[in-house]
Formats: C-alpha cells, sequence, structure tokens
C-alpha cells in the first residue's frame, strides 16, 4: 500500500510503499521538485548536500526555457525581450522561471499498486523578458520500479509565445567511473563561451559513453526517446512522449553524481531556434518523461 504525506510546514510531500522499496520527496515550494527517490529499493535521486539547490537546480522542471539564454536576450514576434540574469558568472538567464515558485496540490491518491500526485503552477503576473500568463501542470505516478513525470503547459495569455521545456535530475551511482551511458543520437551540440550552443556536429550513431573520468556538460540531439543508465547496482531507462529530444549531462562537483536531462532545446534556443516551439493563446502542451529500473 502507498501513502502521501503532506507536511504542511515545510511544504514537502513524502510518498512511500508499506515495502520501504519506494520513497519519494516533492518540495512544493521549490518549483514542485522532486529531490529524493527510491525505486526498487535503490536510492537513486538523493539530496546533493552540501551542494545547495539554487546552484544545482536538483530536479526542477525548466520553463519557459530549459538551460540557457545568452545575455538574457532574445527577438520573438519583432519584439526585443531582456531576461533577468540570474546567473551572475555568465551573465545569462538559466533554467527559465518556474524552478523556485510554489505548486499547489490539484490531486492526490495512493493505492495498492502505486501513488499519484498533480500538482500546479498559475503565473497570472507578466514580466517584461517574458510578459505572457500560464499555468503549469505537473503530476507524478509512483511505482514500485517506475515513475512517470507528465507536464502540462497551457498558454492563459492573448499572445502566442516562445518556450522550451525540461527536467533536471541527478542520479546516483554506486560507482560512476563504472557506470555508462547509452543512446542514440543524430547530433553533437558545439558547445562555447559561457556554456552557449553555437551550433552542431553530425555523430549519426549509437553512443556507449563510459563516464569514467569524463567531466561531463554536454548535449545531444536524440534519434530515440529512449536513453540507458547503467551502473553497478540498476540500470535506469528513460523514455519520452515525443518525438524530438535533446539529452543534456552534466557532472557536479559531488562524488558518483550525474545530472541526465531530457529537454525539448538547448541552451540559447530563443535565438538559435533549435528545438524552439511556440504555444497560441488557449493551447496547451504536454510531455511524460518516464523512469524504469531494472536491479542488476
Amino acid at each position: 500500500m502507498y501513502t502521501i504525506n503532506h507536511n504542511t510546514e515545510t511544504n514537502i510531500l513524502e510518498v512511500k510503499n508499506t515495502e520501504n522499496t519506494v520513497f519519494g520527496k516533492i518540495y512544493l515550494n521549490e518549483g514542485a521538485s522532486l529531490q529524493e527517490l527510491t525505486l526498487g529499493g535503490n536510492a537513486i535521486i538523493q539530496d546533493l548536500h552540501p551542494l545547495t539547490y539554487d546552484s544545482t537546480y536538483a530536479s526542477s522542471i525548466l520553463f519557459p526555457f530549459a538551460n540557457r539564454i545568452k545575455d538574457g536576450k532574445y527577438s520573438f514576434n519583432n519584439e526585443d525581450f531582456q531576461l533577468e540574469k540570474n546567473q551572475k558568472e555568465e551573465q545569462n538567464a538559466l533554467h527559465g522561471f518556474v524552478y523556485n515558485k510554489t505548486f499547489k496540490v490539484i490531486d492526490k491518491e495512493a493505492s495498492a499498486t502505486n501513488a499519484k500526485i498533480t500538482l500546479e503552477y498559475n503565473e497570472n503576473l507578466r514580466n517584461d523578458g517574458f510578459p505572457y500568463t500560464y499555468s503549469i501542470q505537473v503530476t507524478y505516478i509512483f511505482t514500485n520500479d517506475g515513475l512517470d513525470l507528465s507536464v502540462t503547459v497551457r498558454n492563459t495569455d492573448a499572445k502566442t509565445f516562445p518556450f522550451t521545456l525540461g527536467w533536471h535530475p541527478y542520479f546516483i551511482s554506486d560507482n560512476l567511473a563504472e557506470s555508462s551511458l547509452n543512446f542514440d543520437c543524430d547530433q553533437k551540440l558545439i558547445i562555447g563561451d559561457r556554456n552557449i550552443t553555437t551550433g552542431s556536429e553530425t555523430v549519426n550513431s549509437i553512443i556507449n559513453l563510459d563516464i569514467e573520468k569524463k567531466q561531463l556538460d554536454d548535449c545531444w540531439g536524440l534519434n530515440s526517446d529512449k536513453v540507458q543508465f547503467k551502473t553497478p547496482k540498476y540500470q535506469l531507462n528513460f523514455q519520452s512522449s515525443v518525438k524530438d529530444n535533446f539529452l543534456q549531462a552534466y557532472t557536479p562537483p559531488r562524488l558518483n553524481t550525474i545530472a541526465i536531462e531530457p529537454t525539448t532545446g538547448v541552451s540559447n534556443s530563443f535565438n538559435n531556434k533549435i528545438g524552439l516551439q511556440t504555444l497560441d493563446p488557449n493551447d496547451k502542451y504536454s510531455i511524460v518523461w518516464k523512469i524504469n529500473i531494472i536491479n542488476n
């Protein structure tokens, strides 16, 4: 049996099953981010202490743009906009607006086989850099060996807006040097100064990336929605419900930890248009990212 507990003092949701093989911790005040996750008895997402959330964006939902916008500047429909440059070192806009917003619980259900939680944030204030209103709904479904994360964005404004969408989870391996990423891609993005995409190169291959001794901060355009993360203890399988997918991989300054980020666009997408989409008034866009775990 699954249970869902809402600590109203901290505004944190905890999900677990009676077998203690599944555990999840969702921080509603930090963009409904999933800060801890255990599946099949394996801890795969952990608190990244001593690294802080405002430096890692751990498990945050990235909207209306994933990654960076150079100098926070872009043009859309013949208008120029200036986003807040919240990444001071690089002087870029980073990871959108909802990572630090407070989400409300819309619905939660617990049964013998799963737990389902639906959360929502409504943006009713227009800022100078992104003068549009929108709602974003996030649903987590926990099962013994899997997690589904669905995100639906609705344009509640009278104008069309540009966007990309992403998720920023960090995963734990007992030994990252003996772990690997496997995926089918058609391009590798070329990342220049200040981590800004400057182009791409064709690779057209199945990548079996051994992580040993690599410092990753790389992005690929995928041929398939499937990504595998193989560790000594478990294999993690990613899937996406949409066709056009990008994969960002980053190794932070923390032992045996890697960010594996599914996104619909790349850094500076508002300018280079790679993966950029638009959403018309009253329309919505939905995506589902699925995780499945297999114990070794």
